[in-house]
């Protein structure tokens, strides 16, 4: 079953909601995000989170080690002692990161945990989820194949790129407004494998990006160099933009939109990025209307939904649905779309 990020979290959500502990098996390529969704369920429920990366870790690490106790009698028994990292209560996920990373002895060890829900003396408290991740033969990662009685018990869910999904989330963590407008203009970048370089375009190195941006450094070290390049270009783009700042406080009258497709993408996502307000947001969209045709009008509203459901700024965005007609319908022309995906 292919989802989208944003598809993935849904049905996570289901699960918890559900209590459908049924151990879950997250594939996709690396750095698309399977971790960050599964923490970011796990904070929505209220659950604790414990992430195991099976590949670092060695079978007794996971069964524990045997001490010896003696039995008053003279005797002795060997009584083997769970890790801290496993849960004694509470309720949570426990998350198996990079299972087809790990040996065959250590999968044979983790088989137990997912399966039966206890391995050597310890046993999974009932008010937890089992939930695993795992890269794909295809992504070039150094993957084991899983045993197929293990590989039977799980639900398969496969996780692929979405700019739509990412862009929300994007906006939801102030990522920097150059990179979402970047990936705006070039989408097809936002997840792009290349095995033969240590560093390529992923939504995990775009995160990366932004932080380095955001300090004045160059990307490259997290997209690599192609992709750092066009990066690099698209920033001096910025110079030619219009005062947003001027735009957003309605005192953008004698201010026109550059004609270049990639600055009016610049400008479009960072009047989205940057309105605070339901004010800032209809004064950019009525200079937009003036200057710009509805396929920009489109992606400004587009953007700003997803910006304000991603921060919980609802209020803001049924105010400016009551201000403006043309308004109101581009954001449930949007709605309308992001239900029907």
């Amino acid at each position: 079953m292919s989802l989208t990020a944003a598809e993935l979290q849904t049905y996570l959500h289901a699960l918890v909601r559900g209590e459908l502990k049924l151990a879950t098996m997250i594939w996709g390529p690396p750095g698309v995000g399977k971790s960050s969704v599964v923490a970011q369920v796990a904070a929505a429920h209220g659950l604790d989170f414990v992430d195991v990366r099976l590949s670092q870790l060695a079978p007794t690490d996971l069964r524990g080690l045997p001490v010896p106790e003696s039995d008053g009698q003279g005797g002795g028994v060997s009584r083997w002692y769970p890790p801290e990292f496993l849960p004694r209560d509470g309720r949570g996920i426990l998350f198996l990161d990079e299972v087809n990373m790990a040996p065959p002895t250590m999968q044979g060890m983790a088989q137990q945990l997912i399966l039966d829900r206890r391995v050597g003396s310890y046993e999974l408290p009932d008010g937890w989820f089992v939930w695993a991740a795992g890269n794909r033969k295809e992504d070039r990662a150094s993957v084991f194949d899983m045993p197929a009685p293990l590989a039977n018990r799980f639900l398969h869910l496969t996780v692929r790129p979405d700019f739509d999904s990412w862009r929300s989330y994007a906006l939801g963590r102030s990522l920097h407004e150059h990179v979402i407008a970047f990936l705006t203009f070039r989408p097809e970048l936002l997840h792009r494998l290349d095995p033969q370089q240590p560093a390529w375009p992923s939504p995990r190195a775009w995160e990366m990006a932004s932080r380095l941006h955001r300090a004045g450094l160059d990307a490259t070290p997290a997209i690599g160099e192609a992709a750092g390049a066009e990066f690099s270009a698209f920033v001096r783009l910025y110079e030619q933009l219009p005062d947003l700042g001027i735009v957003l406080e309605g005192r953008g009258a004698g201010l026109r939109l550059p004609d270049e497709p990639s600055v009016r993408y610049a400008a479009v996502v960072g009047l989205a990025a940057r309105a605070a307000t339901a004010d800032e947001a209809y004064h950019a969209f009525t200079w937009l209307a003036d200057s710009a045709g509805p396929e920009w009008l489109q992606l400004y509203v587009a953007t700003l939904v997803s910006k304000f459901q991603a921060i919980g700024q609802l209020a803001d965005l049924a105010e400016l649905v009551g201000r403006d007609e043309r308004l109101a319908t581009l954001v449930q022309t949007t709605l309308s779309l992001t239900e029907s995906a």
